[in-house]
């Protein structure tokens, strides 16, 4: 089935009454969600996104651009929205949880409860960038320095084999994105943002605003564009609580 290659439940709740997408950022993979499950109630489902290019979908060719990344997930999450759902994306799948929401709406899907944009500023002030132009050293550089991955560890011939054409593909996707959204959601967008996060600025995560006639509001916690990954139990509480609302 399309859906068990997107996503992974790590601990399937069939009685649930919300059901919770989780995006990684670039690079990134459902690891980034692992330890979420365990802090959610019983009736919040957590289902991670996998890309392709990773894990045991290392064979997978990423898609082209971003929007057909977007068609591929949702025909994977098509079929799970017999029921109220909401989205997290941190970074990078921040953007792809806004497109998606979008391009379900366009379907005639019912919207997400919530829709959370963690470390990702809004579509107007989108950055850009060249990072996968980048040789595979100044790669290495960029992700030690933003925190998401050991230096030790990318020092490894090996590491890099497995992990560097993933972060380059979806580097590339997110950088040659045109982001230009089209329409506005009709459910309430909470931004996450890191106290020292140097990838954004309070203007930026605060120009979500701009994309919702549902409400919105913005929660900072302590740490940098990792922050999530130092606090899961206080993140996944802040979620939980917005759910109930």
């Amino acid at each position: 089935m399309t859906s068990t290659r997107w996503l992974r439940r790590p601990q399937p709740r069939p009685a649930a009454a919300v059901r919770l997408f989780c995006l990684p950022h670039a690079g990134g993979s459902p690891g980034l969600y692992r330890s979420w499950a365990a802090f959610l109630p019983p009736d919040v489902e957590l289902l991670a996104v996998r890309m392709p290019g990773r894990e045991d979908r290392i064979d997978e060719p990423l898609p082209a651009d971003l929007p057909a990344l977007v068609a591929g997930l949702a025909s994977a999450l098509g079929p799970l929205l017999d029921r109220p759902w909401a989205l997290f994306g941190h970074s990078m799948g921040a953007a792809v949880g806004h497109e998606l929401a979008l391009h379900m709406l366009r379907r005639g899907h019912r919207p997400p409860v919530r829709l959370f944009v963690s470390a990702r500023e809004a579509p107007q002030f989108h950055h850009g960038g060249t990072v996968h132009l980048r040789d595979d050293d100044a790669l290495c550089a960029e992700l030690a320095r933003l925190g998401g991955t050991s230096a030790e560890l990318l020092a490894l011939p090996e590491v890099r084999a497995l992990v560097l054409p993933a972060v380059r593909g979806d580097y590339r996707l997110i950088e040659t994105y045109p982001a230009r959204p089209r329409g506005f959601l009709p459910c309430p967008v909470t931004a996450f943002v890191g106290t020292g996060d140097e990838e954004l600025t309070t203007e930026e995560a605060q120009g979500w605003d701009a994309w919702t006639d549902g409400g919105f509001d913005l929660l900072a916690f302590p740490g940098g564009h990792f922050y999530l990954s130092e606090q899961p139990a206080a993140v996944v509480a802040a979620v939980v609580e917005r759910l109930r609302s």
